[in-house]
């Protein structure tokens, strides 16, 4: 569970980053909140949010080139100039020995850039690929093709992955999951509001238009986009919802290889895990039984002409943002302008750097690291992470509502947390992958591929927990339930999240927001059901987990009153865990920040401001975010995280901390009543 949602249309290639604002130098000279984005129009006890930032809302519209606009984004800006520095440095130098980091990242960037080469090729890689398709002649060729498919990394009709056994998580086993969508999620197919019926619409256009740029005839195209809505319609309703998904015990469905024959008898598992390039497996855990069982019936029910389609546009829609540019600007025009808002393409180079991260981040990740991330930054952020710890330990040990021994096992999951800061270990090997400057769309499925094998070959073998989920200049955070750890990559680590030299209150309003957040999750209504080892299982009291449940339920009324726009609010049991992960690190951050400051002088005032004060603006300028309205829609139908603004004030209005920090009474916006009040942790 990661700290931001990433911003895209399901298929493109770009991955918009949640965007923020920058924080300036507070008038002290101390890296801090600014002063100058702050509405001191706006009582602070009336919309903390926009008096923390209303002024650099109204003077920083979303730039053309982005869905939302905000820190985040200046942040992975600054992080994607860094790294082009070094792409462009590799790829100037041509006679790096093959294989080599430099060599492997130079020529991956350059092939990127190549504009004429991408034009002059158009779709000729792919070619062989189509052909495939069109020699299908039975189901089983048709499942080979499928299978093929997943292993370049292309998603259609469901996704097979290799992950830490849920319920034995030290040995890695196959997931197979429901798939094959084009559009975000199961309710874009079967939502009946007048917006969603449009967007369906001007899917089908698209999908049109792609068919028609691959050759198909007009009438041909319209006919081939109507199938493809017409099977992933299929797919659609026999998924999960976004909600449902959320649910650990009823994704976690392990079946014997002769179980999963009877639920899919039209499906050969033996022949795909062949070609997939998976180990021989016994047992296979299902995420969605009643996808698959819907799934083997439609194999033979949908004509196999018409799966040809659907094979036809799964390949050139996830191959299109990599080819030559009527390709490019037909999937942006949709997954970009709109399904997000964006007006315009980012630079070429700020997209091939982001794909070269894409596939080879610990490559690049390696050189970014030390260039960009210091001893001392880890060193300090590791003191931070001890200190949130400590904090979450102490709440934990004075909570009022929860039994001894359900403390006593929340205690020895929280002692058993590790904790990555900056970047791996150990480094991961790409020896054997071929990076050349000859063809960007073939280096990217050879990418893929080496991805694909390294993943799936994990299946049956003990987990590494060394490994990585996000790239070093990543600017996000995560927590893994069946890995039980947090980790920081250094692209987060940096200015205005946390800055050595920053005052106390920003760092821990903001970045120490970030550690308690991830934290927390480790205890939110998903994170709560794992245990100290990362395995699903409850270890909570029957009396002890309805408490929570009851708590929980405060936040899930409070977030889905949150109106995004007219006749759509958020859902609060979508945006439930992170919503949890919110509320209980900001608490925490605040606990430990408080306890930073013990044995010491009273820090002084700063812009008129005192350290609690400073340490909630560090807090909701970390938030202010401007989001075009398709971006604002996409993130309430489809994410787990909360629009910014509700991120910002949600947890503000439950602390205890905040009336008095401001001087805010009962009955004032921002404080909600005892009654209505939200606490967990």
């Amino acid at each position: 569970m990661s700290f931001l949602s990433n911003l895209r249309g399901v298929g493109a290639a770009v991955v918009i980053a949640l965007a923020l604002c920058a924080v300036a130098l507070a008038q002290s000279g101390v890296p801090g909140f600014d002063p100058s984005r702050m509405d001191k129009t706006c009582k602070p006890c009336d919309d903390f949010y926009k008096f923390a930032n209303g002024t650099w809302l109204a003077k920083n519209p979303v730039p053309a080139a982005y869905p939302r606009w905000g820190s985040f984004d200046l942040l992975a800006d600054n992080n994607i100039t860094a790294l082009r520095q070094i792409l462009e440095d590799a790829a100037k130098n041509s006679a790096a020995r093959t294989g080599s980091n430099e060599q492997m990242i130079g020529a991956y960037y350059a092939s990127c850039m190549n504009e004429a080469k991408i034009e002059a090729e158009g779709i000729k890689p792919l070619l062989p690929e189509f052909a495939r398709i069109e020699q299908i002649k039975d189901l089983s060729d048709m499942q080979s093709q499928v299978a093929r498919m997943h292993q370049q990394d292309i998603p259609t009709l469901f996704r097979f992955i290799s992950s830490p056994d849920a319920k034995n998580s030290a040995y890695v086993i196959g997931y197979a999951g429901q798939g094959g969508l084009s559009l975000p999620n199961r309710d874009y197919y079967t939502k009946t509001d007048e917006k969603s019926q449009q967007l369906r619409i001007e899917f089908v256009k698209h999908v049109a238009r792609m068919l028609e740029l691959l050759g198909d005839a007009p009438a041909q195209a319209a006919a081939g986009a109507q199938t493809v809505l017409a099977i992933q319609t299929k797919l659609a309703e026999a998924s999960m919802t976004p909600v449902e998904l959320r649910d650990p015990l009823a994704t976690y469905n392990k079946m014997e290889l002769g179980q999963l024959k009877e639920l899919t008898p039209n499906i050969s598992w033996e022949a795909y895990f062949a070609g997939v390039g998976a180990p021989k497996s016994t047992a296979v855990v299902v995420r969605q039984p009643n996808f698959f069982k819907s799934l083997n019936q439609n194999l033979t029910v949908v004509p196999l002409s018409d799966w040809k389609t659907y094979l036809r546009w799964h390949l050139i829609t996830s191959a299109a943002p990599r080819l030559s540019a009527k390709f490019v600007d037909e999937n942006f025009n949709f997954y970009g302008k709109t399904l997000s808002g964006t007006k315009e393409l980012r630079p070429r180079w700020k997209r091939c750097v982001a794909a070269t991260d894409n596939a080879l981040g610990e490559v690049l990740g390696q050189v970014y690291v030390a260039k960009h991330f210091t001893p001392a930054s880890k060193a300090r952020m590791q003191r931070m992470v001890n200190n949130l710890i400590a904090a979450f330990r102490e709440r934990l040990s004075k909570l009022d509502w929860m039994g001894d021994e359900t403390r006593k096992q929340a205690i020895m999951k929280l002692e058993a947390f590790k904790y990555k800061i900056g970047y791996p270990e150990k480094w991961k090997d790409y020896t054997g992958l071929e990076v050349n400057r000859e063809s960007y769309i073939t280096n990217s499925l050879r990418a893929a591929s080496f991805e694909v094998n390294r993943e799936l070959n994990k299946i049956g073998k003990p987990v590494d927990r060394t490994e990585w989920g996000m790239t070093p200049p990543t600017v996000n955070a995560y927590y893994s339930s069946v890995y039980n750890e947090i980790a920081f990559p250094a692209g987060i680590l940096q200015f205005p999240f946390f800055n050595p030299a920053a005052d106390d209150a920003i760092n821990y309003g903001a970045i120490g927001g970030v550690i308690g957040h991830e934290i927390t999750h480790g205890f939110d209504d998903r994170g709560s059901q794992s245990d100290a080892e990362g395995n699903l299982r409850m270890w909570w009291t029957a009396e002890d987990r309805k408490k929570f449940e009851d708590r929980a339920q405060c936040v899930v009324d409070q977030f889905g009153g949150y109106e995004v726009e007219k006749g759509l609010n958020m859902t609060g049991k979508l945006v439930l865990g992170e919503s949890i992960a919110d509320l209980g690190g900001l608490t925490v951050a605040y606990d430990a920040f408080q306890k930073s400051m013990e044995a010491k002088p009273r820090p002084a005032n700063i812009d008129g401001f005192t350290p609690e004060q400073r340490f909630f603006l560090g807090w909701a300028q970390v938030w202010a975010t401007a989001y075009t309205p398709q971006a604002a829609r996409l993130q309430a139908l489809n994410g787990p995280h909360p629009i910014s603004r509700f991120r910002a004030n949600g947890p503000l209005s439950n602390m205890s901390a905040f009336a008095p920090a401001f001087g805010c009474k009962e009955g004032d916006p921002m404080v909600r009543t005892a009654k209505d009040r939200c606490q967990i942790w």
